[in-house]
Formats: structure tokens, C-alpha cells, sequence
């Protein structure tokens, strides 16, 4: 199958990037408009909107598209996943979509379900198989922990290589828009491998202050996030991906960044430093 850069706005090109307001959608869209292609944003709040439960408002998203990130919120683990996935896949067939580039987890049966579903699907695909984002430190849903000093997560010693959302972006945006990308299984990790208590450890470094991480059992942790108010399904991945994703299955390194970007990914030291610079870590205390 050929590859070809998307076109230009003169020529029609329309890139559709749903989750356009979230941690990776939202860099990719600065990236993709940066480079003067036409982007359409998928996210409820848009025009038209974007919605995973609601099947009519798709094909509005889809129409005179050329390329399609498809980020499925809150995650492909989500149990009926695969079958919006499916459905969203064949509808972008009907409307002539041409390139199709999924963001996957590394070391989930449910997402690799989804990438064959793409990658069966017809048209160009690039996976984008990430590991864990070092912004759920500072976007997601551990930046007020790190805000009151104390990471308690789960009681885990096994090490993740950390990826930073930019490194994921930028992978995503060469494959929505440049040549030479489809067909490929992009597996996305930061430099090292680290554990909570090494996380702890770079961001006391970076911001000067002493960051502790408290080790909870699992159950502890998932009934303190229900009680907090936190929304169900983020609860539910919480609950699996801590049971199942950090169990030494994915304690290695990938080398997609270098592929797809020809550079080494950033490193957690350097996202850390970062945010000490927007005072999103600043103290609550």
C-alpha cells in the first residue's frame, strides 16, 4: 500500500483528531495546524461534536476526511471498546477516509483487540502503542498528589518506562500527515525504566521539595478514588491497569520514538523540569 502526505487545505485535506481537547489530541492538533494542514477537532464541545456513546453524531465528524487519530476515551481496555472501534472503523471506510492512526496501550489484550481491527480495516494504519504518560503526573489524575507532596498509588515496585505525551504526539502527527509510516507498530516508552518511588524521587529533585511516594494496597486505593467523587469508568481503568498493565509485562524499552522521529525520547528528568517552570507542582500544603 502507497503513502502519501496528506494534502494540503488548498487541495481539501482534513485531518479529524478525536479526544482534540485531551492530553495527546490537543498537541497534536498544534502540531498538525502548524504544519497548515486543515484539522477538524472531535471532542463533545466541538462543532460538529464527537461523542464514543453516540453513534449519529460520527458521520458529521467523518465527512471529507482524509486521516483520522482515533483516541478512544477513557480507554481500549473499557469493556465494548472493541465494538465502537469496530463500528467507528467501518463508518470511516463509507466516508473514504484513507489513513487511520489508533493510540494503543502497551500490554492490553482489549487494545490489541482494537489495533487488529484497524490494521484489518483496509485503508493506512499506524499504531501508536504507548506506555504510561508521564503528564498523569502533572494533567491527569495524580498532579494533586504530587501538588499535597505524597504519590499514594498502589504498592508496586515494578518499573515502567515512562513516556511523555510530546514524544506520543509528535509520533502520531508525522504518521497522520507524512509519508513513510504506514503499516507500522509504533511502540512508544521514555528512555528508562522507573518505578513510583523512583518518580518521586526526580520530581523532589526537580522541584526542591521533598515528594514522598506511599505505598497503599490496591483495594484501598481503588475505594479511596470511588469515595473521592473520581468518575466511574476512570475508576474501573484505574482499578485494571494497576491489577494488570504494571506486572512486569511491559519492564523494557521500545525504540518507536527513535523510529518514527530519528530521535532518542525525552526524558523524565526533562518533563519534570518543565513543569516546575509552569507551577503546576506548586505546593497545596
Amino acid at each position: 500500500m502507497t503513502s502519501n502526505t496528506i494534502r494540503d487545505p488548498e487541495d481539501g485535506g482534513t485531518v479529524l483528531v478525536l479526544g482534540a481537547t485531551g492530553k495527546t489530541g490537543r498537541r497534536i492538533v498544534a502540531n498538525i495546524e502548524a504544519k497548515g494542514v486543515r484539522v477538524r477537532r472531535g471532542s463533545r464541545s466541538a462543532t460538529p461534536s464527537f461523542d464514543w456513546s453516540n453513534e449519529v453524531t460520527w458521520d458529521g465528524c467523518l465527512d471529507a476526511v482524509d486521516a483520522v487519530y482515533i483516541n478512544y476515551a477513557p480507554d481500549l481496555a473499557m469493556p465494548g471498546a472493541t465494538d465502537s472501534i469496530q463500528a467507528f472503523v467501518d463508518k470511516a471506510r463509507r466516508h473514504g477516509v484513507k489513513r487511520l492512526v489508533l493510540l494503543s496501550g502497551r500490554g492490553e489484550e482489549e487494545a490489541q483487540a482494537c489495533e487488529r481491527i484497524v490494521q484489518s480495516s483496509g485503508v493506512e494504519w499506524t499504531i501508536v502503542r504507548a506506555s504510561w504518560f508521564n503528564q498523569n503526573f502533572s494533567e491527569g489524575a495524580f498532579v494533586e498528589m504530587v501538588q499535597a507532596g505524597q504519590i499514594t498509588l498502589p504498592d508496586v515496585d515494578t518499573p515502567e518506562p515512562f513516556v511523555d505525551v510530546d514524544d506520543v504526539a509528535e509520533v502520531a502527527s508525522v504518521a497522520l500527515t507524512e509519508p513513510g509510516h504506514a503499516g507500522e507498530v509504533y511502540e512508544v516508552t521514555g528512555p528508562r525504566l522507573l518505578t513510583l518511588a523512583d518518580l518521586a524521587t526526580e520530581i523532589s529533585e526537580a522541584t526542591g521539595r521533598r515528594i514522598h511516594y506511599v505505598p497503599v494496597p490496591h483495594k484501598d486505593f481503588v475505594d479511596g478514588m470511588a469515595n473521592s467523587g473520581a468518575p466511574r469508568d476512570v475508576v474501573w481503568m484505574l482499578d485494571y491497569l494497576f491489577a494488570t498493565v504494571l506486572d512486569g509485562r511491559n519492564a523494557y524499552l521500545s525504540d518507536g520514538v527513535q523510529r518514527a522521529l530519528g530521535r532518542p525520547p525525552k526524558d523524565f528528568a526533562m518533563f519534570a523540569r518543565g513543569t516546575v517552570a509552569t507551577d503546576v507542582w506548586r505546593s497545596v500544603a
